[in-house]
Parts: C-alpha cells; sequence; structure tokens
C-alpha cells in the first residue's frame, strides 16, 4: 500500500489510513481504500473507474431505497465512510453524521466527497433532533473496532428512527455476522420489528456457514420489495429466533455482539 494520509487512534476515534493498492480483493487494479487498524476496508474507491460502486452492500442498500421509495428525497445516514451512498443515490438529499471529522477530511480531500451535507456528531442525537416524519430512508452504516456503536441497536434507537420517516419510509442496517444463526442478527431482526411492521435480512453467500460476510436488515411499515438481480448477491434469509435490545441493556454495558 502506497500511504497517503494516517490518524492514529484517540478517545472515541479507531486509527485509520488512506491509501492506494493495485490489488483488492484479489482483483487487480487501481484502488483507492479507507481502511481501520484491523484491517477491515470500509471504502474503496475504483481510480480507473470511479463511478463504478466497488462493494456490493451500498449497490443493495441504494436499490433498496430507491424500489422502495421512487420518489427519494430526503435521506438521513449514520456513518459516511467514503460517501459511496449519497454520491451515488441520484436526486436524494442527504444528512449524514459523521463521529470522527477526520473521516469527513479525508472523504473530501481523497475521495472527491461533497462534505457540505456532512455534520460531525455522533448520528443516533443528531437524529433524535430531526423533525418527525422528515425522511424518507434511514441508512445506518457506522462501525467501531468492535461492531456497530452498541446504541445503535436498541429498541429506543430504532423507535425513534421510525418516529423519523414518512409513511412509506424506510431504514437500512449494514452489519456483518455469520448468516441465519447469529446471535446479534437475530437480536438486530426481533428489535427492528418492535418499531416496523416489515423487516428483511439479506446476506451475502459465503463458502463457510460461519464465515462473517455482510448483512442488510431492513424494516418500513409496508412491504419491502427487491428485484433479486439488483441486489448485487444479496440473498434474503430468516434469522434465528432473538432476544430484544433493551436500551437498558445498551446502558448497562451488555453486549450480543457476535464480532470482537
Amino acid at each position: 500500500m502506497r500511504v497517503l494520509y494516517e490518524a492514529a487512534s484517540e478517545e472515541g476515534r479507531d486509527e485509520f489510513v488512506v491509501g492506494d493498492v493495485n490489488e483488492l480483493f484479489g482483483k487487480k487494479g487501481n484502488f483507492r481504500v479507507l481502511q481501520f487498524s484491523d484491517s477491515a476496508i470500509q471504502g474503496a474507491l475504483d481510480l480507473d473507474y470511479p463511478e463504478r460502486i466497488v462493494f456490493e452492500y451500498p449497490q443493495a442498500i441504494i436499490h433498496l431505497l430507491q424500489h422502495n421509495h421512487p420518489r427519494l428525497e430526503r435521506v438521513f445516514q449514520i456513518g459516511h465512510g467514503i460517501g459511496t451512498i449519497a454520491r451515488h443515490c441520484r436526486g436524494a438529499r442527504f444528512k449524514t453524521a459523521e463521529l470522527d471529522e477526520r473521516i469527513i477530511l479525508a472523504s473530501e480531500r481523497f475521495f472527491g466527497s461533497a462534505g457540505e451535507s456532512v455534520v460531525p456528531g455522533d448520528g443516533r442525537l443528531i437524529m433524535e433532533g430531526e423533525e418527525t416524519e422528515t425522511y424518507d430512508g434511514i441508512v445506518v452504516d457506522a462501525f467501531t473496532d468492535r461492531g456497530v456503536p452498541r446504541h445503535l441497536t436498541t429498541d429506543r434507537f430504532f423507535a425513534t428512527a421510525a418516529d423519523k420517516l414518512d409513511a412509506g419510509g424506510m431504514i437500512v442496517l449494514n452489519v456483518t455476522g455469520k448468516g441465519p444463526g447469529d446471535r446479534l442478527i437475530g437480536a438486530l431482526h426481533a428489535t427492528l420489528r418492535e418499531s416496523f411492521s416489515c423487516v428483511s435480512a439479506f446476506m451475502l453467500q459465503a463458502d463457510r456457514a460461519t464465515e462473517v460476510r455482510n448483512i442488510l436488515l431492513a424494516g418500513r411499515n409496508r412491504p419491502i420489495e427487491f428485484r433479486t438481480r439488483e441486489m448485487a448477491g444479496f440473498v434474503p434469509f430468516e434469522p434465528a429466533p432473538g432476544h430484544i435490545i433493551l436500551e437498558t441493556e445498551c446502558l448497562l454495558g451488555n453486549d450480543e455482539r457476535s464480532k470482537e
């Protein structure tokens, strides 16, 4: 990797690096990546074809949002990364919350992200301050080195998200897990159902059932529709039954996260 920028670990903020590589997931090319200290790549840009979306999950999220809300206008996103979803969701106005201001600056400088719609701060707190029924979509794509922040997984968080969505609105979460038997995925699915009448789960196929992969969870108060060919390899599945993640559980510090 040819390192372009490094950010050290600080209290509440993870270490990350921006660099150029000539191979990504076994494919040759010219790529620019945003990578955290655990080697997890949180964003990638194909320098030869910058309009191409490199990862599958942003493609699937964009399809779910646009297919279920054809007149998609306003989206709230927690977790900025390199700004792929907002950049490719044509016609929609995004308000994105990003906890680490260094991520915002790096995405502007090295990935061409438009930072004017990105607000520094805790995404949940910012969302709580929004008006009721403001958004057509909410996207949660936030990670720390331990996984999705716990306060973005509770019953109270999802109830707040439901309050900020319009009648046809949808929330989509990008998480990682081991498929149908993953405890956290089952708990998230069950907790979403407390606030949304329709909840769907989608996962990328993997060689082994226990292999960690991207998983999308979507919640809505209307049926969730999709076109398989537009889901970039994500397939629907039914998570194992799980417990409700209570706000009090989060405050007490309990954690059902399967990824350490």
